[in-house]
């Protein structure tokens, strides 16, 4: 696995033998990022400067993909961060944070989050409830764009707008944006 663009492309990214990770394909974050520049939807969103967070970061792939491509610091959490401490070693000092913990015991953030990558665990009911989290603890800035990567068919009923749906291989991506103000 490797950084697919960017700053630091080619760079090659550590992931651990089982399947307890299940990184995202360098396809699919190919897409993604040519999603994110090139939106179908009318978008004032710029990954240029963009806090990132990367939740159910695993390899950390997402967030590292983000910050190649301009992103100026990026949030990593994880119940086991190992992998991701591993992969960070050639970003700079302050730009990137890396946190242990569960998704549903997230702290108070910051309302600074401009861009969210969500790759949890398939079947195992966690993306409703993160996305509460996110909103409840107060981690989004308004408009922000949430990704979330699951098990294809998963119905995700929540308060986002939903602008894109995409499958691959196994999983669908949903791009929803936070409205601070549909709240």
């Amino acid at each position: 696995m490797r950084i697919t663009s960017g700053e630091y492309k080619n760079r090659q990214l550590f992931v651990p033998e089982g399947d307890f990770i299940r990184p995202t394909s360098d396809r699919m974050r190919q897409s993604i990022f040519n999603i994110l520049r090139h939106p179908k939807w009318d978008d004032t969103f710029d990954l240029d400067g963009a806090r990132v967070l990367d939740i159910f970061c695993g390899s950390g792939s997402l967030g590292l993909e983000a910050l190649s491509n301009g992103a100026s610091h990026c949030t990593f959490i994880d119940q086991d961060v190992r992998t991701v401490r591993n992969n960070t070693g050639f970003v700079p000092e302050g730009g990137f944070e890396v946190i242990q913990s569960s998704a549903l015991s997230l702290k108070q953030g910051n309302s600074d989050i401009g861009l969210v990558f969500m790759d949890p665990p398939y079947r195992q009911n966690f993306v409703e409830p993160t996305l509460q989290k996110l909103i409840d603890n107060q981690w989004l800035l308004d408009k922000a764009i949430v990704i979330v990567e699951c098990e294809k068919g998963l119905d995700i009923n929540c308060d986002f707008e939903l602008l894109d749906t995409r499958s691959q291989s196994q999983s669908d991506l949903y791009f929803f944006r936070y409205n601070k103000t549909g709240q």
